[in-house]
Formats: structure tokens, C-alpha cells, sequence
């Protein structure tokens, strides 16, 4: 416990923009206090402690209008995010190029800095940009691969990655080897086998996505890119959906290229993300905006976006501080108790409920897809919205057809007890 305070507290120290105002997340509560309460409980005890996640509840601007469970599209910010995009902003367009460039700009480097100690890694390996797509694609476009060279990755990887890989396919002649997965899975020696047996001599990539966007499995990670790498492969993650929602750091996942999207479950500013890569790998792969030094081994070569809003990025620094006050290891459990309550509910007591997401702990955390037997994701969606005012996700993708349900921090058991009436009243009928 005191060992996160203090990084909240050295966080604000050595950023080149004073982040004290960050420090009023409440109105009578600040980061520091929050990182203190009840620090006697485990993470899975304070998981179903309601009074606690009152606090953070109210560290949100909650629309009265709709519940929204999809999250996992883009997560909202805490207010002292928000505060902080209109702080910056509001001193930004008092002159622009002097207080962007010359002042904002001097918050970069130590952001950095924060992102790659929570990350676990250097900051000579991690690059600020706006989303996972604009970190993968930087990978997957950029990486010296030749015709013949082929890939392995699954169908349930997210579009946009799929997308650039078969770009490349269709231009310059590559081979994509796709990973039938059944999904949910429980068995992970299954998946191993599974990506193992794609591999062949000529495959020079294996892409794996850490949580899959459509259903919330689990994927292991480093199993995969052990194989891999005994053969010689190197290893793209995509932890969009894992990065602030499970405990790890990137090293853990034993890849090679890593890209997430700040703006979910980091709760960052939207339109923010980040991509790492290990040292050794960078000067290799060209940027996707060139700049004058393609063949640097220097990261920042990937930053090279022109004009960019120094709002978004600088407000980052809030959200990390945000997420090190909650922890770690206390989210996690309270996303993971959140996608149980209502699912363990709805497959229990709901008839025609089919929930295509595991239960078990090893293979999903708060992301979950459900179906009803007879009708399509999107009845099941426009249904809740319609008629309920819930905001989820429809997902007909592959062999899933349903809808997906994202909670957050901020999700209340009232708002999962308004859904779990939405579900139980559109299956009768």
C-alpha cells in the first residue's frame, strides 16, 4: 500500500506539468486518500464492498439517461481526466505554438516515463500515440517481411489488425495462417496446439490478441509466444483490452511488439494510446509517418504524428494516477466480481440465456457475450436499448451471435440488476 502511494505521489514530482489539481478527484476525497481506504482488505474481499466502490463511482459523470455497459468500446474518464483536457486546452489556445510546443510539449518525457514503470519496461521502448490500431498497424506495416513470408493469427483477432496483415497479403505477397478457436475455451493446452500447428518454417509472425474484444477470453499469451519463439517467430501483441484491466506488465506476456488503446480501461482522455517494442526490434521497423531517421533505434521515431492535441496526451498522466490510487490487483477483482454477478445470475435463473464467455477466473475478466436462444445480437441490443435505456455492444462475428456487456469501475449492481430484468423480460417474449 505505501509503496503505491508513493509512486502516486513521485508521479506529480517529476512531471514537467504540475499535476496537483489532478489530486481533487472528489470533493472530499483525493488520490492519496483513496490508494488508503481499507487497506487491511484483500482485492477479492473489497471486490463486493459497495461502500468503497461508492468512492470511485462518484470520481465519474454518470449520464442519468442510459446505463452503458460497453466500455470496451471506450471507457469515459474520471473527472479529474476531463478537468484536465480543459485545463491544458484552455492554456494551450492562449498561444498556441508557445504553449503546446514549448510547454506542454516538456510533459512528454516524463509521461513516458510513467507509462513504461507501469508497464514494467524501459522508456527507451515505449512510444505515445491514439489508439492500439495506430500501434499495431505501425508494427504490422512496418516490419521487414518479404513474399513467401507468412503469419499466424486467429479470425477472432480485432478487424483493424486483420485488416493490415491482408494488406499486406494482397500486396506484396505474404501468407496469412488462420487459428481456428472454439470459443469459450477452457482449455489452454487446446489453444497452444492450436497456434503451434499454423506455424511452419516460413512463418515470421505470430499476432495474438491478450483478451478477445468479441466474447472477453483469455488467451495464453506466453505459452503462445514461447513456442514461437523456439522457432525462431517473433511475437505482436494486442492487449487492447488487458492493459489497466489485468494485472501484468508487458514482460510478462513474453512478447516482442506490444499496442493498447489508453482510452479503455485505463480511463484515459480519448484518442490516446501506446505502443512498446522491445529495444533490439525498433530499428528495424519503418515508422508508419516517416520521419528523417527511419532506421533509428530510437523510439520516438513513431511519434512523428505533426501537429497533435497535447491535451489528450498530457491528461494521460491523470488517468495513470487514477488507476495506481484504485490498484491494480482491487480493479481486476471488482471488473471480474461485476461480469459474475449478472452472468452467473442469467445463466442460473434465465431461460434461452447462453452465455459464450468462461466463468473461470484464468480465462476472462469483466468482458462477457450472451445470447438468447431464437433471436440476433442486434434484437438483443436494440431490445435492451430501446426499452431498458442499456447501451451494449451487438456482436455477430465468427460463430458468436449476442450481444457483448463491458462494465467499469463505475458500474453499480443496480445498473447489472436493470440489466439482468432487460434480459429476463426480452427472453420471454
Amino acid at each position: 500500500m505505501d509503496s503505491r502511494r508513493n509512486f502516486i505521489q513521485k508521479l506529480s514530482a517529476i512531471t514537467g506539468v504540475s499535476l496537483l489539481p489532478s489530486l481533487k478527484v472528489l470533493s472530499k476525497d483525493n488520490l492519496v486518500r483513496i490508494s488508503q481506504l481499507k487497506p487491511d482488505k484483500t482485492a477479492e474481499e473489497l471486490a463486493s464492498d459497495e461502500d468503497y466502490w461508492y468512492q470511485i463511482q462518484q470520481a465519474y459523470t454518470v449520464s442519468p439517461q442510459i446505463v452503458n455497459l460497453n466500455n470496451g468500446g471506450v471507457s469515459p474518464a474520471p473527472l479529474v481526466v476531463q478537468n484536465a483536457v480543459e485545463r491544458y486546452g484552455k492554456l494551450a489556445n492562449e498561444a498556441p505554438s508557445y504553449f503546446m510546443w514549448r510547454i506542454l510539449d516538456q510533459g512528454r518525457e516524463p509521461l513516458r516515463e510513467n507509462l513504461a514503470k507501469y508497464a514494467g519496461v524501459s522508456s527507451e521502448e515505449v512510444a505515445i500515440n491514439r489508439n492500439a490500431t495506430e500501434a499495431l498497424d505501425t508494427v504490422i506495416l512496418g516490419l521487414p517481411l518479404q513474399r513467401g513470408d507468412e503469419i499466424v493469427m486467429s479470425l477472432y483477432d480485432y478487424p483493424n489488425m486483420l485488416h493490415a496483415y491482408r494488406q499486406r497479403e494482397l500486396r506484396e505477397g505474404l501468407k496469412i495462417n488462420y487459428v481456428d478457436l472454439d470459443l469459450p475455451a477452457e482449455d489452454n493446452d487446446l489453444i497452444v496446439k492450436k497456434y503451434v500447428a499454423q506455424m511452419t518454417p516460413k512463418t515470421k509472425v505470430v499476432h495474438i490478441t491478450h483478451v478477445i474484444n468479441w466474447n472477453g477470453q483469455i488467451l495464453p499469451v506466453k505459452r503462445i509466444a514461447d513456442e514461437a519463439h523456439k522457432r525462431g517467430i517473433e511475437v505482436v501483441i494486442d492487449g487492447a483490452h488487458s492493459f489497466a484491466h489485468l494485472e501484468y506488465k508487458i514482460p510478462d506476456l513474453g512478447g516482442d511488439y506490444y499496442g493498447t488503446s489508453l482510452h479503455k480501461w485505463l480511463s484515459a482522455p480519448i484518442g490516446s494510446g501506446m505502443l512498446w517494442m522491445k529495444k533490439e526490434k525498433i530499428s528495424k521497423v519503418f515508422p508508419l509517418l516517416p520521419n528523417d531517421k527511419p532506421n533509428s533505434d530510437n523510439i520516438r521515431k513513431f511519434e512523428n504524428l505533426g501537429t497533435r492535441s497535447f491535451m489528450i496526451e498530457q491528461a494521460i498522466g491523470q488517468a495513470l494516477n487514477f488507476q495506481l490510487a484504485i490498484g491494480n490487483a482491487r480493479k481486476e477483482a471488482r471488473l471480474r466480481y461485476l461480469k459474475n454477478y449478472w452472468a452467473k445470475e442469467a445463466q442460473s435463473n434465465i431461460p434461452k440465456f447462453k452465455l459464450n464467455t468462461s466463468l473461470k477466473q484464468e480465462f476472462s475478466g469483466a468482458l462477457a457475450h450472451f445470447g438468447i436462444e431464437g433471436l440476433e445480437g442486434g434484437k438483443i441490443e436494440g431490445e435492451l436499448l430501446g426499452k431498458f435505456k442499456i447501451h451494449t455492444s451487438p456482436v455477430k462475428w465468427e460463430k458468436l451471435d449476442g450481444v457483448r456487456v463491458t462494465p467499469h469501475v463505475y458500474t453499480t449492481l443496480n445498473d447489472l440488476d436493470r440489466l439482468l430484468d432487460g434480459i429476463k423480460h426480452i427472453a420471454k417474449t
